[in-house]
């Protein structure tokens, strides 16, 4: 499947069981096109998805940081990831 790397990424279209591999191969794709703030739109349903994707975020060393979206942010649907440039330690 082909998406967009734009520093969105909506987990809605796949499968839960895509997005461990997932979110570490777009952050990636994203740094190399010099997108270091991404948006992770996850939902708020249960909050099993959300804590997944930080659970994932938490164990990436070019991720400098994260937090809930503020208001027009998503809010608690979604995420959003500072990543490091490419070109630090990573």
């Amino acid at each position: 499947m082909e998406f967009p790397i734009d520093g969105t990424l909506d987990l809605h279209i796949f499968r839960p069981g895509e997005v461990k591999s997932l979110v570490p191969d777009y952050l990636q794709e994203c740094r190399r096109r010099g997108i270091l703030e991404v948006r992770i739109i996850h939902g708020k349903g249960t909050g099993a998805l959300r804590e997944t994707v930080h659970a994932i975020l938490q164990r990436l060393p070019y991720v400098q940081g994260y937090r809930l979206g503020g208001s027009g942010e998503g809010e608690w649907g979604a995420t959003l990831v500072k990543l490091k440039p490419s070109n630090a330690a990573s």
